[in-house]
């Protein structure tokens, strides 16, 4: 026993100047790269140089040590020490790639290429050595050198998708979208369920129109070449969407659903987000290519239903509304529920009903007769229910019932918790508190919601916040804010004659108030509902005029452009506003459409 433990003693101090050695070393390692941090080059040098002549030492040291000889143009200890390194470790790829860089820091890229060109025809019949190689070119930004080698795999493999993610890597590393997009099409092609990734991966690198034209002329080069592979008008509808060219989407969806001979799906799809685009034209054209051409489809109903929808979208947006155009939307959405009966479409048909009758023909009684039965129709469904009684307490405020509002607001939030209709229900009580002059109970809800995870609503929390502490702040009695509530309160009612009145009123006694914008922008929003396209232009152009650089700036110009395109027709007018607002506001959210629309009226091919 005490034979082996003297020997075993005898084997650790043996060891011990080893360890010792290593230690010391650990530390002169740790100090170089301090003198390297820190940018003393000289001591760093003195140190990596003495550690360099130990191999041992060499992947410690290496990346710190060969930069530093080439930012001090120490070029030839570079050669030299690189040149070791090879001879010391003869399959390692990078430090023969490490003297290529050396030719490239002095200047002599003729040398480089040369040497790099003649590193890749060595190493290629080896795939292992070939891809790290490439990825160690790609981390020293010389990627057009992985493409040359990646290229070579894939022709030495015959087969043509081979590295297609590093390729579209590689070329988007040279700023070649072009490049990028043939390899990510590749990729998807021979990977068709990750399209969704290939369409993020786009959306974020694609960023200017002519990127997205680029795109959607190779789309159609290949859709026409492969005419059986439906991926490519898969991507040609993403890009039209992108470009909010929905007729061009719709073209496309209708080609899909004949190849894949769905139902109208992808139309229905289009149309659906054309009508949230506003775009009422092109919403009834895909709701009524699918009434037409899967008239026993399972959208057929649905289609009905939302082509009513975006007719009413459209009137809403003739101004001045037509009480006829009213009453024969009213006369469709009772058509449509003879037809098809009390179904979850039709009640969604009731609800839209209800508002037509209350908002433009003064029928509050009728509209809670028909929201009561939607509500208390089990074939509702809990969501519909649910936007029932927040429209039904929409209406109690009409007819001066604020507490019933509240009630169902708070019935509709309770039993939705931290969803989307929870958050719209709590906005809705915010805006009446609002309306009523309680500020503090308001600023309370709207503080919550600013957090809310839908944008829209948190977009308009904020939006309401800032109006109420913006023109409170030195007005301790509320006194002004009161009466624009109240004025907004008169809006909500339809009674747009008395607000405009009142609104006058307020700027006359309130002189350079603070809150005189904001009185000009509601002025234009009534008068523009009343088809007095001037007059909400000459409101407009006073905020342009006193209140260029508050909040409404932007808004004011970017509502100027809109009235002169597409009410006045004013082409050359509409094109110079939109331009003023991508040089005087280029931070503003409406910078992307403004540049979109300027585009259009000079003339551009989108």
């Amino acid at each position: 026993m005490s034979i082996s433990k003297n020997a075993f003693l005898v084997f650790i101090y043996l060891l011990i100047p080893g360890f010792n050695l290593f230690a010391q070393n650990l530390d002169k390692i740790k100090l170089a790269n301090e003198y390297y941090v820190n940018n003393e080059s000289e001591k760093a040098l003195q140190l990596f140089e003495d550690l360099s002549r130990n191999s041992k030492n060499i992947h410690l040291i290496h990346s710190n040590y060969f930069d530093l000889l080439l930012k001090t143009n120490a070029f030839s200890k570079a050669f030299k020490y690189v040149n070791r390194l090879q001879k010391t470790f003869q399959n390692n790829v990078y430090y023969k790639i490490d003297e290529g860089l050396v030719f490239m820091a002095q200047g002599e890229e003729e040398k480089g290429d040369q040497y790099f060109l003649e590193l890749i025809g060595d190493i290629r019949s080896s795939n292992y050595n070939a891809t790290i190689a490439a990825q160690y070119f790609m981390s020293k930004n010389l990627g057009l050198y992985s493409i040359k080698i990646y290229q070579t795999l894939r022709k030495k493999s015959g087969n043509p998708a081979l590295y297609a993610l590093e390729l579209a890597n590689a070329h988007r590393s040279l700023n070649d979208k072009d490049g990028m997009v043939q390899e990510y099409l590749n990729y998807v092609r021979l990977n068709p369920r990750n399209i969704n990734y290939v369409k993020n991966i786009l959306q974020s690198l694609l960023t200017e129109p002519e990127d997205l034209q680029s795109l959607e002329a190779v789309l159609y080069d290949k859709a026409q070449r492969f005419p059986e592979e439906t991926l490519y008008n898969e991507l040609l509808v993403w890009v039209k969407l992108q470009q909010k060219s929905f007729y061009g989407a719709l073209v496309q969806a209708k080609a899909l659903d004949r190849k894949l001979n769905t139902p109208g799906d992808r139309s229905m799809h289009i149309g659906i987000i054309a009508l949230e685009n506003e775009d009422y034209k092109n919403a009834i054209k895909a709701f009524e290519h699918v009434i037409k051409s899967y008239n026993r489809g399972p959208n057929y109903n649905r289609a009905r239903r939302l082509l009513i929808t975006a007719n009413e979208g459209k009137v809403k947006n003739t101004f001045p509304v037509q009480k006829e155009d009213i009453q024969l939307l009213i006369s469709q959405y009772d058509q449509l529920i003879q037809d098809i009966g009390i179904n979850r479409v039709s009640l969604e048909a009731l609800k839209n009903k209800a508002l037509l009758q209350a908002y433009y023909l003064d029928n509050e009684e009728e509209a809670v007769k028909i929201l009561n039965q939607v509500i208390e129709n089990p074939a509702s469904g809990a969501n519909l229910i649910a936007e029932a009684k927040l429209d039904l307490g929409d209406i109690f405020i009409l007819t001066e019932q604020p507490w019933e509002s509240s009630l169902l607001y708070s019935q509709v939030e309770k039993t939705n918790k931290d969803t989307p209709l929870a958050y719209e229900a709590k906005l809705r009580n915010a805006k009446l508190n609002y309306y009523t002059g309680d500020f503090s109970l308001a600023k309370g809800h709207l503080d919550i919601l600013k957090e809310a995870t839908t944008r829209e609503i948190a977009n308009d929390a904020i939006d309401l916040s800032l109006l109420i502490t913006n023109n409170t702040i030195l007005d301790t009695s509320d006194f002004i804010m009161k009466q624009y509530a109240n004025i907004e309160l008169l809006l909500f009612k339809n009674k747009t004659d008395t607000a405009l009145t009142l609104l006058d009123q307020m700027l006359t006694d309130n002189p350079g108030h603070s809150i005189s914008d904001e009185v000009y922008w509601l002025k234009s929003k009534i008068l523009l509902q009343k088809g007095a396209y001037e007059k909400a232009l000459s409101e407009l152009e006073k905020i342009s005029e006193e209140y260029p650089n508050d909040i409404l700036g932007d808004d004011a110009l970017f509502q100027q452009a809109v009235i002169h395109q597409k009410y006045l027709k004013n082409k050359d007018v509409a094109q110079e506003k939109f331009q003023e607002i991508l040089l005087k506001y280029p931070g503003s959210l409406f910078v992307a459409e403004a540049r979109k629309q300027f585009r259009i009226l000079r003339g551009d091919v989108l």
